[in-house]
């Protein structure tokens, strides 16, 4: 049966590292994959199937689609991964490699790549390996939605705050 790969890096800026590492490994696996790929602006475009960007409903739509996401760590495609329930593989943009300006995703993955469904790779040889394994597993799924009890700790917390 054929996996579906949706490889997404976010609406701001490429992320060549990760994608031409997810395009090669489709070129060259066995497996029996289809991949594509929401590759954002690059001059390097993937030999994969590929757009720069997605709308929101496209993006659901591949979200659905998808068996795994593979990912920089962005927080909505975090999110959205959770909420439906897909696995996700995440690889950290670097600063000293100048695909963001700080080490902020090293953080975001330090902190989910523990999470059930959540896999993190240090680098695009550590990616490839997960991806040829094939062995990710679904995260527990969150609410789209906060809580009631958030909302009403929210709703105290700004009334009182109004009152002062």
């Amino acid at each position: 049966m054929t996996e579906h790969v949706f490889v997404t890096v976010g609406a701001q800026m490429a992320f060549d590292r990760l994608v031409h590492a997810v395009d090669k490994w489709a070129q060259q696996t066995d497996r029996d994959v289809e991949v594509f790929i929401q590759a954002g602006p690059t001059d390097r475009p993937p030999r994969s199937p590929h757009v720069v960007s997605l709308d929101p409903a496209g993006f659901a739509a591949r979200m659905e689609w998808a068996d795994v996401v593979v990912s920089h760590a962005g927080m909505g495609t975090i999110l959205s991964a959770l909420v439906d329930g897909v696995p996700l593989v995440l690889l950290p943009r670097r600063g000293a490699l100048m695909e963001t300006r700080n080490d902020h995703q090293v953080g975001t993955v330090d902190r989910f790549g523990e999470k059930a469904g959540i896999t993190a790779v240090a680098d695009e040889h550590d990616l490839v390996a997960v991806l040829e394994r094939g062995d990710w597993s679904r995260p527990d799924t969150i609410s789209p939605t906060a809580s009631p009890q958030l909302i009403e700790r929210l709703r105290s917390f700004i009334e009182g705050a109004e009152r002062d």
